[in-house]
């Protein structure tokens, strides 16, 4: 089943979906990366410092969550021919993504050096000038065209779209091949600076913006960088007047705000008892929600799936390191939303219980 959410039917209102015989639920477009796992802060890294190799990027990272809920996922990505290119496609498909459509070029892997503590705290240098991922372009939107018109939904990021001029023009054509077959985009902005400036990054969001159903930002992070806040709720009312159809924003480890179209609500997050490394939880919300999107969910039982899934993901070290499946995922949300009816209604008694008189 594929689908597509609008602002105007609020945070209850089930999603529109729509049958397709052939196609995926979910597509993830962007650039999967090697990543190097530091064992100390960077600066702090001297020769024989441990590290960890795996394999991320907010592409990978997002996909696999998405297969994890239930979407029959696809990578649309174009990966290097060096020695590390085996291991990384190997890695994508076990966890349940199809690799299947990814394309070649004769570029190495995109790389990075991270380091990061419990807190979420964390530090990259990236290697990706001239790597195989930032050839992606128009072509190769092109070649998927069939695939891209018969998806659910769509999800890529402002990262994608800064890793080269043809990358961005990649990105836009997607995003409007989606948007005008009737399928669902999500769009992350995911600014980095080191890899894009503000006005470039601005410049995508405001042509993007409009073809989304679902626009996922960080704040105070993207919200400064990108629509001049560090307030959630107006981050939302900004983003949504650049025509995102909803808005969801992370503002901390504990809430996320989300603007429907209707209302703005802050919906806790679950808490993780035992945080090890946040890396990826933002894209394992994103792709958790737009997959639960499009498998039926309404927008507020996704969120609320995407929150949970984000939550137990921080269990693990790296992009892809702890990617839970949806029985866990499904269970917290029901737990999490269990604990915050009882709390509604124990304030609701206490307000409507008469005070006891002093003697």
């Amino acid at each position: 089943m594929t689908g597509r959410v609008t602002g105007s039917r609020g945070a209850g209102a089930p999603a529109v979906t729509r049958r397709a015989a052939t196609g995926y639920d979910v597509l993830v477009l962007g650039e999967v990366l090697v990543e190097i796992h530091a064992g100390t802060a960077l600066r702090e890294a001297a020769d024989g410092t441990g590290a960890r190799l795996s394999y991320s990027g907010d592409a990978l990272n997002a996909a696999a969550a998405a297969a994890a809920a239930g979407a029959r996922t696809a990578l649309l990505a174009v990966v290097g021919d060096d020695e590390l290119s085996v291991p990384l496609l190997r890695r994508a498909a076990e966890l349940g993504v199809d690799v299947s459509h990814v394309r070649r070029a004769p570029r190495p892997n995109g790389a990075y050096l991270l380091s990061a503590d419990p807190d979420g705290d964390r530090e990259f240098v990236y290697w990706r000038t001239r790597s195989a991922g930032s050839t992606l372009a128009p072509r190769h939107i092109g070649s998927w065209r069939a695939l891209l018109t018969r998806c659910g939904a769509l999800v890529t990021s402002g990262i994608t779209g800064a890793l080269s001029p043809s990358s961005r023009a990649g990105v836009l054509a997607a995003a409007r091949l989606v948007h005008s077959s009737g399928g669902h985009l999500t769009y992350d902005p995911n600014f980095r600076a080191r890899l894009t400036g503000r006005a470039e990054a601005r410049e995508l969001l405001a042509r993007i913006a409009p073809l989304t159903g679902l626009l996922k930002a960080s704040c105070p992070a993207d919200a400064e960088a990108l629509v001049d806040t560090a307030d959630p709720r107006t981050a939302a009312a900004r983003l949504r007047a650049l025509g995102a159809g909803a808005v969801a924003v992370t503002a901390g480890a504990g809430r996320l705000l989300l603007d429907d179209g209707t209302r703005a609500d802050y919906h806790p997050v679950p808490v993780n008892p035992a945080p090890v490394d946040a890396t990826g939880a933002g894209d394992c919300f994103t792709g958790t929600a737009t997959a639960r999107l499009v498998l039926g969910d309404t927008l507020a039982d996704a969120v609320a799936h995407g929150t949970a899934a984000a939550s137990l993901s921080v269990s693990g070290r790296g992009g892809t390191g702890r990617v839970p499946a949806f029985s866990e995922t499904a269970a917290l949300a029901a737990a999490h939303r269990g604990r915050a009816a009882e709390g509604a209604g124990r304030a609701a008694r206490a307000r409507a219980e008469p005070p006891v008189p002093d003697r």
